[in-house]
């Protein structure tokens, strides 16, 4: 059996941890040992997506991984204004409730500018608690992202008529696209991404979700900054195929980091660790030998 088959998703969800933060109640996970690694995941999926390298990275690390508020297992409050700035308030909230004082950080993706907007904390405070950053396929710079036709309409102001459309088979339909040729989502999966989206009638907090795009042009000299000035390592681990921010953005990536550390995946695309969970392991233990 290899090590990094999925977590079956009725295990993943008996597994699920619940707490009370900023009046709602989220989903998290800890297990292993170590020092704390935290994953962050995206856009519109749940921390299951972490599933197939769970267990490898537990048995090196303590790992800590929480639904963000809208997705997943936890609270999808509506109406609610939801912000990146929130969910960094959220998890950091949550690293304290857990007693844990410095981590490192494994994002992808909507994770990825929580990741950058926690790293622009750090920047500022006066003890640093970031001690290292791996970021997966995501929109790091706005102007390299290239969002899905069904992305940027639920960003528009037809954002609530289109998530009223979003059905199961759709929903396959654009995930398949993103995925790498080799490596197409299979049935399991999308049915596991499906029900923890439409759990607690979360396709309807879809449009408030993605206002993350617009914070993302909004906010970036903050978050761009926070990369070009990072006092701890980085590392960019990309699905080079993936259409909306693969070997695009890790060309602009390259551009604007000094000293770009980079990993490319080939024939993967948009969600590498669930592609190609054995490369992303291997490029992520291996940036973690290093620093």
């Amino acid at each position: 059996m290899s090590n990094f088959q999925r977590i079956v998703l009725a295990d993943w969800v008996n597994l699920a941890r619940f707490t009370t933060l900023g009046g709602h109640k989220v989903a998290h996970w800890d297990f292993g040992r170590g020092e704390a690694l935290v994953l962050i995941h995206g856009f519109p999926t749940s921390s299951w997506d972490w599933s197939k390298a769970w267990e490898p990275l537990a048995q090196s690390y303590r790992v800590v991984a929480m639904d963000l508020l809208g997705f997943g297992l936890s609270d999808k409050p509506w109406p609610h204004r939801y912000s990146i700035h929130e969910q960094a308030d959220l998890i950091m909230a949550l690293l304290d409730s857990l007693g844990i004082e410095r981590f490192h950080v494994l994002a992808h993706d909507y994770g990825d500018t929580v990741a950058q907007e926690i790293l622009a904390r750090d920047l500022e405070a006066d003890t640093r608690r970031v001690r290292s950053v791996a970021l997966l396929n995501g929109g790091l710079f706005p102007e390299a992202h290239k969002p899905l036709f069904v992305q940027r309409l639920m960003a528009s102001p037809l954002g609530p008529i289109t998530s009223r459309l979003v059905s199961r088979s759709a929903f396959g339909r654009n995930m398949s696209r993103i995925f790498g040729e080799d490596n197409p989502p299979d049935t399991i999966e999308l049915d596991a991404f499906w029900h923890l989206i439409e759990r607690g009638q979360g396709v309807r907090v879809m449009p408030g979700l993605i206002h993350y795009m617009a914070e993302r042009q909004a906010h970036r000299s903050r978050w761009v900054g926070a990369l070009e000035r990072a006092k701890c390592p980085l590392r960019l681990i990309n699905g080079v195929d993936d259409p909306i921010s693969g070997e695009h953005m890790v060309k602009r990536y390259e551009s604007v980091v000094s000293d770009p550390d980079v990993v490319r995946i080939d024939r993967c695309g948009h969600y590498p660790q669930v592609e190609k969970p054995a490369e992303v392991y291997s490029a992520y233990t291996s940036f973690r030998e290093q620093t």
